[in-house]
């Protein structure tokens, strides 16, 4: 994935190994440090209907990522492990930066919703590699959802945070599109298409999902669920072409 592509990921990150996205995951943290938080005195205004959303959103957020991090133990590649590490603390600022949105938007936090509780009970039960492809279905599908907050909430600290997490979100999408062609590389040649084919449909239904359970949101923000589910699709697309092996 370079500029300018359906993604928008930055040039080159689809070419580091993984020792140089522990030192990319390292860098991002640093800035964020140096960054600091945003203003949350200064509140926040939504629609109950975009509330309820971020609320779900937060709760999938949210997770130490034990299970995937034994599964990268595993793997035995020492510097995937780092890097894995390294992502799932930025997976869990963005749960901490939006708990932060709610409650100055003087929102509760879910404590648990259905749904995340399917999702996460499903993909522990998978091996790192179908483990990843779930993983990587919600970034996709996570990078339109926050795009669209980003541009059509009215509240500027809404705007800021769901800016901030979509940046990361399209950060994480080569990451895992490394590993998993490389996991799919050890399959059977005739196996590869199959595999990729497989992911897209995943990343299709989920993003249908989405838009059915996030739609009063998404019409708030000026998204119709079928602009919604296209704009997964296009960033699906462009991952699908760099989980090929043979790319």
């Amino acid at each position: 994935m370079t500029a300018g592509t359906v993604t928008g990921a930055p040039a080159g990150l689809d070419r580091l190994d993984f020792a140089c996205w522990v030192a990319h995951f390292t860098a991002e943290a640093a800035w964020r440090a140096e960054l600091g938080d945003p203003d949350w005195s200064r509140g926040a205004r939504a629609s109950a209907a975009l509330l309820r959303s971020l609320q779900k959103f937060q709760v999938g957020e949210d997770g130490d990522g034990t299970n995937l991090i034994g599964k990268a133990d595993a793997a035995g590649d020492v510097d995937y492990a780092a890097a894995v590490r390294l992502f799932v603390a930025e997976e869990q600022n963005h749960a901490r930066l939006l708990a932060a949105l709610l409650r100055a938007a003087g929102t509760p936090l879910l404590g648990s919703h259905w749904s995340d509780a399917l999702f996460v009970r499903f993909r522990r039960t998978l091996g790192l590699r179908l483990e990843l492809m779930v993983l990587l279905v919600a970034e996709v599908v996570a990078v339109p959802y926050y795009r669209a907050v980003r541009d059509g909430a009215a509240d500027g600290l809404v705007a800021e945070v769901a800016g901030r997490i979509a940046a990361d979100e399209l950060r994480h999408i080569p990451f895992h599109c490394l590993r998993l062609r490389e996991s799919i590389g050890l399959l059977p040649a005739a196996l590869h298409s199959p595999a990729v084919a497989f992911w897209r449909l995943l990343a299709t239904a989920a993003a249908g999902f989405v838009a059915l359970d996030h739609g009063p949101a998404l019409r708030v923000l000026g998204v119709r669920r079928l602009r919604f589910v296209a704009r997964s699709a296009a960033v699906a697309a462009e991952a699908a072409r760099a989980l090929r092996p043979d790319r």
